[in-house]
């Protein structure tokens, strides 16, 4: 799969794209476990590289042009094999009082029960989705990624496709009768991913996201699934709830033409300063600055 434009980015908003065409090719969390050296298909012609993810640290692509790496993480997981009890058991003291405190403060403003409504079936997902589609509208990940669950006829089929062939896991919470935070998975071998997520904002303060995860995350341990998969890049509440990692990046690779030296120049430059905005936020006398420019 192409992509038109290479991103810059600071946290999940977008600042600028250098126009470019890249084969984007993702690792698996199956393939970045095994260890395996991805294969690289021939670009076609007027592609300028890959966009290569999740590649775990210790490999290096089978590549001659230009290589730039964009980022490192941890890519989490949790090993539901193991069993709901080893889950808890590995998550810190803080995160299981968090938790509990969450879900109790949740439920209380619920008439003192947590309602989260669980979907697997095609009849079930086409009452799911139009619900988690009104929500998706107002999350940040569809104001500033166009990430929210997608709405579009191929993706409706897509869904119902998946869900005759029982790929799909997804649920909805709810306060006081309204949709306050939704989850949307999929299967990818015995391997559930974290595909869309979201939650209305005028719910933030009783953490519908976290309570919504932990709820999952129950009821798949009596699932069929191996793994559950937080997917690319980090986040506190992966950190948090996952059981174990692997260390990953993402590489930019470019064929070794005079336009994507200057891509290249541009992206280099760009992360750069980045780095230095981030480490200036961390000191007290800047951080304030720093914020407003984020702001602006």
């Amino acid at each position: 799969m192409s992509n038109a434009a290479l991103r810059l980015q600071i946290g999940a908003r977008t600042i600028a794209t250098i126009p470019r065409r890249l084969r984007r090719i993702g690792l698996s969390l199956d393939q970045a476990l095994a260890g395996l050296r991805p294969a690289l298909p021939p670009l076609a012609s007027a592609e300028h590289g890959y966009l290569l993810t999740s590649l775990p640290e210790t490999l290096s692509p089978d590549w001659q042009g230009l290589t730039f790496e964009r980022q490192r993480y941890t890519r989490y997981y949790v090993d539901l094999a193991a069993g709901e009890v080893a889950w808890r058991a590995g998550l810190s003291g803080q995160t299981r009082s968090t938790l509990k405190r969450k879900a109790k403060k949740l439920a209380a403003a619920n008439g003192g029960t947590l309602d989260i409504r669980r979907f697997r079936t095609a009849d079930e997902l086409s009452a799911f989705h139009p619900v988690a589609r009104a929500l998706a509208e107002k999350t940040y990940q569809e104001r500033l990624m166009g990430a929210g669950l997608p709405g579009d006829a191929a993706s409706i089929q897509r869904t119902e496709a998946l869900a005759a062939g029982d790929q799909i896991r997804a649920w909805l919470l709810f306060v006081n009768d309204v949709a306050a935070a939704y989850l949307w998975c999929s299967a990818d071998g015995n391997t559930l991913r974290y595909d869309y997520v979201g939650h209305d904002p005028s719910f933030a303060a009783l953490s519908p996201g976290s309570v919504l995860m932990e709820a999952a995350l129950s009821d798949l341990f009596d699932d069929r699934f191996a793994r559950f998969d937080f997917t690319e890049g980090e986040g506190q509440h992966k950190r948090l709830m996952a059981s174990a990692g692997i260390a990953c990046r993402d590489l930019l690779l470019l064929r070794p033409t005079l336009a994507n030296r200057g891509a290249l120049t541009l992206v280099r430059g760009f992360d750069a300063g980045i780095m230095v905005a981030k480490r200036a936020a961390a000191m007290p006398a800047l951080r304030r600055i720093a914020d407003q420019v984020r702001r602006a």
